[in-house]
């Protein structure tokens, strides 16, 4: 009943104002209704301890939207996300152009590939980013004889077509990460050539899910057995409990339990709470993802977004977003390029002055 109260004694006019600064502050746009916007911070006021909403607004004007913001959106926005979610952008970074990177960087010497995924929720896909690399990384350095099971044909070097359309099934689910692959890709893949995967996000309970790496035996269910054993260690059962025994199904994890992601594709990846209408620079990268994050800002927020995901990439660099996502500052200087009908925009190595090197 106390929140009841609370939500209705929240007036039409605080809502308006909470949407403005939301948008002023970190460039999003609530699509909630009204009613559950209202409950929401009634609950927040609640759990705050601040007498009123506008007690609310006043500590979102006052303070830094950098603490004060995130803990008014932690719960409201939404963050779902999963291992390998958009397999076209992955099929496109790790079997077209990271080898084009990989050969650009071989002529100029050593230097380390980055990646920045912006928008990274939980981390699961600035993890996916990162075992997609180390596959990639170890095709580029097998020799040709060892880098495919296919003949040339379309059909498996040890069968016939149906193992083969099974396989490139699977692979189109998992960005290109064979069975087997992953394994001997992590421990090897990246000696020689520094990999740094940057994962970013605006609610610092996300990125503290993200850096402690445990996830449910769920949210890899769609992945290969060894991909699995390879990149996770076992946690017990939901509770937290250890459980060190080997037993359970192919996937190699047993029902109900939870996996840590291993320490050596962890140290691959690097977690920052960031606000993404008002970044701290970070450095250029040579790919950066943004999938899913355009939909939620406003047209001029959209656009100032792009202008400095262009300012942060290299020459030569690759953006990618959502497959249904559009390019919505077409004065930059990008060039589309498609992939297996995933269509990603590149940096040209001579980029435009008035955009930064």
């Amino acid at each position: 009943m106390h929140k009841l109260i609370a939500a209705s004694a929240i007036l039409e006019h605080e809502l308006s104002e909470l949407r403005l600064l939301v948008e002023r502050q970190a460039g999003l746009v609530l699509d909630c209704p009204n009613s559950a916007l209202a409950a929401h911070v009634s609950e927040f006021i609640e759990v705050q301890h601040l007498d009123s909403a506008a007690a609310l607004l006043d500590r979102l004007r006052s303070c830094d939207q950098d603490s004060a913001l995130p803990q008014v959106l932690d719960g409201l926005l939404n963050s779902n996300t999963s291992f390998f979610r958009h397999p076209g952008a992955l099929g496109a970074l790790t079997r077209q152009v990271l080898p084009q990177v990989y050969a650009r960087k071989a002529s100029e010497g050593a230097s380390p590939l980055r990646i920045w995924s912006a928008g990274c929720a939980t981390g699961e896909e600035a993890y996916s980013i990162a075992m997609a690399v180390c596959e990639a990384m170890a095709s580029l350095k097998r020799p040709a004889a060892m880098n495919s099971n296919s003949n040339g044909n379309g059909t498996n070097s040890n069968g016939g077509n149906g193992e083969a359309s099974t396989g490139k099934t699977r692979l189109a689910r998992t960005g290109g990460i064979a069975d087997n692959a992953v394994p001997a890709a992590v421990q090897n893949s990246t000696q020689g050539w520094s990999v740094h995967v940057v994962g970013s996000d605006l609610l610092p309970s996300a990125i503290e899910a993200a850096e402690r790496g445990v996830y449910p035996q769920s949210a890899v269910g769609g992945l290969p057995a060894a991909t699995i054993r390879s990149c996770f260690s076992k946690l017990g059962s939901v509770n937290g409990s250890q459980n060190g025994s080997q037993s359970g199904p192919a996937s190699g994890v047993t029902s109900g339990s939870h996996l840590l992601v291993k320490p050596r594709l962890r140290s691959l990846v690097t977690f920052n709470t960031m606000n993404l209408a008002r970044p701290g620079y970070i450095g250029r990268f040579d790919c950066i993802f943004c999938m899913d994050v355009l939909p939620h800002f406003s047209r001029a927020q959209r656009i100032a977004l792009l202008e400095r995901l262009h300012l942060y990439l290299e020459p030569g660099g690759y953006l990618f977003l959502g497959q249904t996502e559009k390019l919505a500052a077409p004065n930059l200087n990008f060039r589309p390029e498609t992939f297996d009908g995933y269509t990603f925009h590149r940096k040209p190595l001579a980029a435009s002055a008035a955009y930064g090197r």
